[in-house]
């Protein structure tokens, strides 16, 4: 009697460890493979901490109202094809302040003139920088102009060469022959116009000689003029739309790449180097020149540059980057 007890209680334990071994396997096989099961659950797992981190730093700061906004692209895709009246829409609904993320970055919408006031006035220094994109860094030569230059001592002195050699009574009074000269021009083209009965596209007769009259002035030679190879109207309209194109590595800086592949990172170093032998072609005619009248700004601030007459250290490409 012992015996059968013993060997029923031992068939017992048999058929129930090979059950729970046969449950084992078969809660096994309905797991997925390995590389399948992270491929969905890494993704999630980035998604919920993005989304904690997000709420932790909302927690943290007093920030303006954001609109809901999805995980990396933020609120871009709220702005639709017309973003000024997106824009009209949500600070009708979030307020004069309002905050939008537009992928990487954070971007402070402002809509009210008292808003304005107190930002220009009381806070300019902190608003005083501009973001250093893709485009200004490239053709800016390290953002060194007066536009993108980060707010310090280069800015300051930068903006003061400008002021007093270009902006000052003194220089603008000697340019007014200049500007004698374009309006005749504009005067004459109108006048020939009118005796063909022809019709004239005002806004881009004028834009024409506001064009001519800065560039005579920075330069030394009319928008259109052509120099060599170079047309320089043509150049200054591809810098232009370059630095209007959407920039993927702008909005998001881990697809840098994707303007590589797409051959923008290459047009506007392209559009820099043909504008470095634009300028060194003005330096040279300039160098050859043996006029002593009235000179533009490039040659002025080459001049003051070899005389040592500026209170800091200008660079051939700060130059560049200044007259851009």
């Amino acid at each position: 009697m012992m015996t059968l007890w013993k060997e029923y209680k031992k068939g017992q334990v048999l058929g129930f460890t090979h059950c729970f071994d046969l449950q084992m396997e078969l809660s096994v096989a309905k797991l997925p493979s390995t590389p399948l099961f992270l491929c969905l659950v890494l993704p999630l797992l980035t998604l919920m901490i993005w989304l904690k981190l997000q709420a932790n730093g909302r927690k943290r700061l007093k920030l303006p109202p954001s609109p809901p906004k999805l995980p990396f692209i933020g609120n871009i895709h709220q702005l639709g094809k017309l973003p000024h009246r997106s824009l009209r829409d949500l600070s009708r609904k979030y307020g004069s302040l309002l905050l939008l993320q537009l992928g990487h970055n954070q971007t402070l919408v402002v809509s009210s003139a008292d808003m304005v006031k107190e930002i220009v006035k009381n806070h300019d220094v902190a608003f005083s920088d501009r973001p250093s994109t893709t485009a200004a860094n490239i053709l800016f030569y390290g953002c060194t102009d007066v536009g993108f230059a980060p707010y310090g001592e280069y800015w300051r002195q930068a903006r003061k060469v400008c002021v007093t050699e270009l902006l000052s009574l003194r220089r603008v009074n000697s340019f007014q022959f200049l500007r004698d000269d374009e309006v005749e021009v504009t005067i004459d083209k109108l006048r020939r116009a009118s005796f063909k009965g022809e019709a004239v596209n005002l806004t881009e007769l004028l834009m024409v000689a506001s064009n001519n009259l800065v560039s005579r002035s920075a330069l030394g030679r009319k928008f259109d003029d052509e120099d060599g190879k170079i047309k320089f109207g043509l150049l200054a309209r591809r810098f232009l739309i370059l630095m209007m194109t959407f920039c993927v590595g702008d909005m998001f800086p881990y697809l840098k790449w994707v303007d590589v592949l797409r051959g923008f990172t290459s047009s506007l170093k392209q559009v820099k180097n043909e504008f470095d032998t634009f300028f060194d072609q003005i330096r040279e005619e300039d160098r050859s020149s043996q006029n002593n009248g009235e000179r533009d700004f490039f040659s002025i601030l080459l001049k003051l540059q070899e005389n040592g007459l500026l209170e800091m250290d200008l660079t051939p490409d700060n130059i560049k980057a200044i007259i851009l």
